[in-house]
C-alpha cells in the first residue's frame, strides 16, 4: 500500500453528456492529477466528487476503476461516511474490497449527533475496515462540528484512525488538535488557502480542490516548507491566492469544473441542484487562470 502523501486532490466527478459517471475520463482525469502533484493521491467521491448525488453502485465504479489506473503508484482515498452508520460501515468495507487505500469519513450531516454519538459512529466504521481512516472535519457542510477533544480521543483510541482533514477554518482548534493527539497522526488541511498556516502549526499536507489547477504549485509549497524554506513556501503560497479565490467564488465544484474545461480537461457538467458556471464565471476563471501562468 502505498503512504499517505502529502498532497490529495478532492477529485471531480467526470459525467457524459447525459450526466452518466464516465469511468474513462475519472482514470484519465486521476491519471493526470496524480502526475502533476509529484505522486499524490487522489480521494474519490468526497464533496467536490458531488457524492450526495452518486449512488453507491456509482462510487463503487469510480472506487475500482480509479484503483485500476492509479492504485499501483498513488494513494487513492475514498469517501464512504454520510449521516448514516450503517450505510457508511457497508461503503466502506466495500470500497475495501474493491481495493482502496484508505477511507475518509465525514461527521455526519443533517442529524446532528452529539459528541459521543460522534465518537461511536466512527469507532463503529472503524472496526468495520483494515485501513487508515481519515476523519473529516467540515462544519459549514455538515451542521455539527467534531470538537478537538473528540478527534484527539479518536486519534489516541482507535488504531486505524490516522488523520484529520480539517476544513474547520479554525487555526486555535487544530493547533489544540496537534497537541494532543499522537505524534504519528497527520493533519491535512481541507481548505486550500489554509495549508501554508496549518502546515506551521504541525500538519502534514492538503486534501486539495485547486491541485485540479495548480498542482505543481501546491507540491512546491509543500516541499518548500517541510525542507525548511519558510520565504518559498510563502511565495507559493501568495501566487496561489488569486486561484483559490475564484475556485471558491461560488459552490464547490462549479467553478474548478469549469477550469478544467478551459484546461481542456472535460470532465462534462454537473449533476443539479448543482449546475455549471455561467459565462461570468468562466470568464473570471480564465481571466486568473492566464494571469496566473495556468493557461
Amino acid at each position: 500500500m502505498p503512504d499517505l502523501p502529502r498532497v490529495l486532490t478532492a477529485m471531480v466527478t467526470p459525467f457524459d453528456d447525459a450526466l452518466q459517471v464516465d469511468l474513462g475520463r475519472a482514470k484519465e482525469l486521476a491519471a493526470r492529477l496524480v502526475e502533476e502533484t509529484s505522486g499524490g493521491g487522489v480521494l474519490v467521491a468526497g464533496t467536490t466528487g458531488e457524492t450526495p448525488t452518486l449512488t453507491g453502485r456509482e462510487k463503487l465504479d469510480l472506487f475500482g476503476a480509479v484503483v485500476s489506473a492509479v492504485g499501483d503508484r498513488a494513494f487513492v482515498l475514498a469517501g464512504t461516511g454520510n449521516y448514516n452508520t450503517a450505510e457508511s460501515v457497508e461503503l466502506s468495507k466495500a470500497a475495501q474490497d474493491a481495493g482502496v487505500h484508505g477511507v475518509m469519513l465525514t461527521t455526519p450531516y443533517y442529524n446532528k449527533p452529539p459528541q459521543d454519538c460522534l465518537i461511536r459512529h466512527f469507532t463503529e466504521c472503524a472496526a468495520a475496515v483494515d485501513l487508515p481512516i481519515v476523519l473529516y472535519q467540515v462544519p459549514s457542510r455538515t451542521a455539527t462540528r467534531l470538537e478537538p477533544q473528540t478527534t484527539v480521543r479518536l486519534a489516541r483510541e482507535v488504531d486505524n484512525i490516522v488523520a484529520l482533514k480539517d476544513a474547520g477554518a479554525n487555526i486555535n482548534e487544530t493547533s489544540s488538535v496537534r497537541l494532543g493527539a499522537p505524534d504519528g497522526f497527520l493533519i491535512y488541511s481541507g481548505n486550500d488557502g489554509e495549508t501554508l498556516p496549518i502546515l506551521a502549526v504541525g500538519g502534514y499536507g492538503v486534501i486539495s480542490v485547486a491541485s485540479h489547477v495548480a498542482g505543481p504549485a501546491i507540491a512546491r509549497m509543500i516541499d518548500a516548507f517541510v525542507a525548511g524554506d519558510n520565504a518559498a513556501a510563502l511565495k507559493e503560497h501568495l501566487g496561489l491566492l488569486p486561484i483559490i479565490d475564484v475556485l471558491f467564488t461560488v459552490t464547490n465544484p462549479i467553478p474548478v469544473k469549469a477550469a478544467l474545461g478551459l484546461r481542456g480537461m472535460d470532465v462534462g457538467g454537473l449533476r443539479p441542484p448543482l449546475y455549471a458556471a455561467d459565462p461570468a464565471l468562466k470568464g473570471r476563471i480564465e481571466s486568473v487562470l492566464r494571469e496566473s501562468g495556468v493557461l
